[in-house]
């Protein structure tokens, strides 16, 4: 019994990776329910698995008392003696209760509490693994859907890719590999949940790191990225060694590297642009392909902009449906308001026209504000004349 006690924690150690201190504890809280169950109180019961024999010892734990009351938790002073004579009112004497018939009870009621334990070492062994895997990419097997999830096999786990996690213009089919961004990691009380995603942002991310080596090391950095899922993206980046194109880096020789993130995500266009650190530069640049003339900020607010194309790029600078404009304001942070050309020069021909006519108001109130002054012939009245001043009051005259 004590052999294959042994050999069993061993090969549960091996193959559960749950070490043998987990299990023991297990097996000894169990052994206390059991005791409890069939022999009466356990309050004071304490067992010990020896690890050298693989043997079980039960022990009452009983309080040295001057008078006893319970003979399940107290002994008299006056016996206690008679096992020590050092132990005094308040000390605690163990005696070994192992029944004979205990070991068959004990293992029909633990099963199902070392099951129980060794689940939770489990669940606690793969949430700390896939915790470790939270905000980074893994590959992953589509096995099976319903209305809210698809789920997919991560190895020791199954993952849930929900709908707003999917991208629109694909189709999951079970046993496709796919590549998934864990978004986070949760430790529910049915055990571990993992949740990934397809139209994260920062998939791109990790996948740019798997393709171009730069990346990984740090030599390129990604700055930002706007993202709408499975239709365009936009990537901004910067080189840290002035040797080094960050753009060219990321596309690749013939487009090698950046074609291998378009087949993944299922041809979703990328628009790799160059970081600036003059807002103005990296906001013509986010508009790529479309060609800007000027970016003029919002005095009041810094994060406002309008931008200024020629006519014939307005369509291409807006986008279809908005988007190329709409993923540049995502890409910079800014607010960005796209004008043409003539718009523009109509818009400053209006605002001109209208300082000049704000201008001849003022002059035209300036005027009659000055026929309408409070000085009268009976006080005094002052004439300009060649830059002279003469005085005439009512005596003089």
């Amino acid at each position: 019994m004590s052999k294959e006690m042994l050999n069993a924690l061993d090969a549960l150690e091996a193959e559960k990776g749950i070490s043998k201190e987990i299990v023991i504890d297990a097996l000894e809280a169990a052994l206390v329910s059991a005791y409890k169950r069939h022999y009466g109180q356990a309050q004071n019961v304490e067992v010990e698995f020896d690890q050298k024999k693989g043997k079980i010892h039960v022990y009452a734990v009983k309080e040295v008392t001057e008078e006893v009351m319970d003979s399940q938790l107290e002994v008299s002073l006056k016996d206690a003696l008679l096992i020590n004579p050092a132990y005094e009112i308040g000390d605690t004497i163990r005696f070994e209760v192992t029944p004979k018939d205990f070991g068959r009870i004990a293992a029909q009621t633990a099963k199902q509490v070392i099951l129980q334990r060794v689940r939770e070492a489990e669940r606690t062994i793969i949430y700390n693994e896939f915790s470790a895997y939270e905000k980074d990419i893994m590959q992953g097997i589509v096995e099976r859907q319903d209305r809210r999830y698809i789920y997919v096999n991560l190895g020791k786990i199954e993952a849930v890719l929900s709908k707003q996690d999917q991208m629109p213009n694909e189709f999951y089919q079970p046993h496709d590999r796919i590549k998934v961004y864990v978004s986070r990691v949760e430790n529910t009380s049915k055990g571990p949940q993992v949740f990934v995603s397809r139209s994260h942002p920062d998939l791109l991310r990790r996948l740019f790191e798997q393709e171009v080596p730069e990346v990984y090391d740090g030599i390129v950095e990604i700055v930002s990225v706007a993202r709408e899922a499975g239709d365009r993206s936009k990537v901004a980046v910067r080189s840290n060694d002035p040797n080094i194109d960050a753009v060219g880096t990321c596309v690749g020789p013939k487009g090698q590297r950046v074609q291998a993130i378009v087949n993944e995500l299922k041809g979703e266009n990328m628009d790799i642009v160059e970081w600036n650190e003059d807002p103005a530069v990296f906001i013509a640049n986010a508009l790529n392909p479309a060609q800007v003339m000027d970016v003029i900020f919002d005095e009041s607010n810094p994060k406002a902009c309008t931008v200024v194309v020629p006519d014939y790029q307005l369509s291409l600078a807006i986008g279809k449906r908005g988007q190329n404009a709409r993923l540049a304001a995502k890409l910079t942070n800014h607010k960005i308001d796209i004008k043409s050309e003539s718009d523009m020069a109509e818009y400053y021909e209006k605002l001109e026209q209208r300082v000049t006519e704000a201008e001849a108001e003022a002059e035209e109130a300036h005027d009659e504000a000055i026929v309408q002054s409070d000085l009268t012939d009976d006080e005094y009245e002052t004439i300009a004349f060649d830059g002279e001043k003469i005085e005439e009051t009512d005596q003089e005259a």
